[in-house]
């Protein structure tokens, strides 16, 4: 059945006989006339910059939120900087893409810490990233948005708390409609210049903002661009009742974002880390308030937009399985379309620039100016597997067939089930060290390696182990590593320096998206992949505090010396192993590369005995499936 909600509301309106906000003309004509209606130009399946940036209208209004993060006994209002056609008013309605960051005064937005700049006016003159300079020429309005209690808006960062979502929301109501703004003055505003309709996008806090305004189902936000945004700031902080960011994380990130005095929002950030619960690392109602996918102020269910998302596998920051355990929650009529990267924290701008601003492009017309591209006929997925290795395909996971591959008592990693035990301490170590050279002999972990691969293997999905143990005290954290044995040339992920971070390197030069002025150029430097010829790969990895074997919301502590048969899922991925590689399982203990700092999680020293006949690890495998 036909939904006008699900697809581009150009169709929606020739099926349904409406009119439409938004002229078209053909790109190439002749600029319009002072007495003609001016028009969105399309040529190619995408809007042309036939607008002026220069000349385009700068102001700014504050927007009433229905909260009081500061409770100073006040709503606060949230700054809306607005950049847009100078032709967009009555007659020329435009769409808004709409940036909302916390970053903007603390470290600053995007890969080069980019700051908005004012005039005597106070209307933004610089706006951080290529957005505003891309597409406003092409009839769009810009909306950069600071986040309640950051920058110029009123309240305290309450760390994707609820504050933070309603006030986006209240941004997207008032570009429809339905919420209040003044001006300097305290003058209503109305946004009497745009349809309403509104996609937003940011990458890491950001596209968790777009994620969690989405989710409250709000009208008139028709598109979300996710980059490395969170779903569940649970899995953020916490690995399955491991701590794995900062002791006081919660406060901290409230204060990083907050230039104000410390004494404003002081209780704020204090109710923050007591409810956080560090002491034990478990689930609660404040990390309920905080699960984008079925929380209680957004929620999967709810999402009316449609979702482009992106992803790095080898992000540390938002793990990957803040996207797939999302993807699976949306409603099976929500349009959507991803990109999956061997990267790390990272946004496609700076990877893969050209074919993402063209994608980016043509998403945004479709799904805010109802241009009738094809940018839905395409695969809705692209994945990259290795350096300038990039495949598409229907969706995501790929299909699979589960392989189950189970530890052998002489080293070996094969599919029939084995006799024997093996132990280690869990100790805290990097993954460097897990899983450097497998064949000696170490206390510290148990490798088990396939023969080396006939074919390519790929994998797709999310790998899950099952193990069956024995703690010598109450508790141990639990790890495992699934590895890529084998001399290759990868993305470098690790190394960050002053030029490279999360895989990538800058290369010199610069690109300059869209149109530009003296004090924003929208010019960025290039960049490309960082390489590294390394011995072998970690792949995914999966950790669990044992007292949590049971639920994330109760630590129930082990009996020492009894069994335990405990199963979780480790982190998804879409990766290949070359033929000739051999897959490698790591069992260890606490894993260093998770931790922001090494006090968090320092190992608990408990021996942990493993029985490999109840051990084993389930690969989602779409080639390759005739392993070990």
């Amino acid at each position: 059945m036909f939904n006008p909600r699900r697809r581009g509301f150009l169709a929606a309106a020739l099926l349904t006989g409406a009119s439409l906000a938004i002229p078209f003309v053909i790109a190439g004509a002749p600029a319009a006339s002072a007495t003609a209606t001016p028009g969105i130009g399309v040529s190619g399946g995408v809007t042309q910059p036939v607008f002026s940036y220069k000349d385009a209208i700068r102001e700014h209004v504050r927007v009433q939120s229905p909260v009081d993060s500061d409770g100073d006994g006040k709503k606060d209002l949230v700054r809306v900087d607005i950049i847009r056609p100078k032709e967009s008013g009555t007659e020329l309605k435009v769409p808004v893409i709409m940036h909302e960051s916390p970053t903007f005064d603390n470290p600053g937005a995007g890969f080069e810490n980019d700051h908005k700049k004012y005039d005597a006016n106070g209307n933004a003159t610089k706006f951080p990233l290529y957005l505003d300079n891309y597409f406003v020429p092409r009839g769009y309005a810009f909306v950069s948005v600071d986040m309640i209690g950051t920058r110029l808006s009123d309240g305290c960062p309450t760390s994707y708390g609820v504050a933070d979502v309603l006030g986006g929301k209240a941004v997207v109501d008032w570009l429809n409609g339905r919420a209040t703004a003044y001006d300097d003055k305290g003058e209503p505003v109305r946004a009497t210049w745009t349809t309403g309709r509104t996609g937003m996008i940011g990458h890491s806090y950001e596209g968790a903002l777009g994620i969690g305004v989405a989710g409250t189902g709000v009208r008139g936000l028709e598109t979300v661009v996710d980059i490395a945004g969170y779903t569940s700031g649970y899995e953020s902080f916490r690995a399955n009742g491991t701590l794995t960011w900062l002791k006081g994380g919660m406060g901290w990130l409230s204060k990083k974002f907050d230039v104000d005095p410390d004494e404003k929002c002081a209780a704020v950030r204090r109710k923050l880390v007591e409810d956080s619960d560090d002491a034990t690392g478990n689930y609660n109602a404040f990390w309920d308030e905080r699960n984008y996918r079925t929380g209680p102020i957004s929620k999967a269910r709810n999402v009316r937009a449609s979702v482009f998302s992106v992803v790095g596998w080898q992000d540390r920051n938002v793990v990957g399985s803040q996207f797939s355990e999302y993807w699976t929650k949306l409603p099976r009529d929500v349009q959507r379309k991803m990109w999956v990267t061997q990267y790390a924290h990272l946004d496609p701008f700076w990877a893969r620039r050209e074919v993402w601003v063209n994608t980016l492009h043509q998403w945004f017309d479709h799904e805010l100016m109802g241009v009738p591209n094809d940018i839905m006929r395409r695969p809705r997925v692209d994945v990259q597997l290795g350096p300038g290795r990039w495949i598409t395909q229907a969706d995501w996971p790929a299909p699979a067939r589960k392989v189950i591959l189970r530890p052998q008592r002489d080293g070996s990693l094969g599919r029939e089930p084995s006799t024997g035990t093996g132990g280690y301490l869990d100790t805290q170590q990097t993954e460097i060290a897990m899983a450097g050279d497998p064949a000696t002999a170490d206390p510290n972990r148990l490798a088990f390696l396939t023969p080396p691969l006939k074919d390519a293997v790929r994998l797709s999905g999310t790998p899950s182990v099952s193990l069956k143990v024995k703690l010598d005290k109450p508790t141990a954290n639990l790890g495992v590593l699934l590895v890529d044995y084998g001399t290759d040339t990868r993305i470098d992920y690790r190394e960050r320096s002053a030029t490279s971070a999360e895989g990538l390197k800058f290369i010199g030069g610069k690109d300059c998206v869209g149109q530009g002025t003296a004090d924003d150029d929208g010019c960025y430097t290039r960049a490309g992949d960082n390489t590294a010829v390394s011995g072998f790969n970690v792949v995914s990895r999966g950790i669990l505090d044992a007292q949590n074997h049971r639920s994330l919301s109760r630590s129930t502590p082990l009996t020492p010396g009894r069994p335990y048969r405990i199963s979780w899922k480790m982190l998804p991925q879409d990766y290949e192993f070359k033929a000739g590689h051999r897959l490698g399982l790591v069992l260890t203990g606490t894993n260093a590369d998770l931790l922001q700092e090494p006090d968090l999680e320092p190992g608990t020293g408990t021996r942990v005995t493993v029985d490999l006949a109840g051990t084993s690890i389930s690969l989602p495998l779409v080639t390759g499936t005739t392993i070990g």
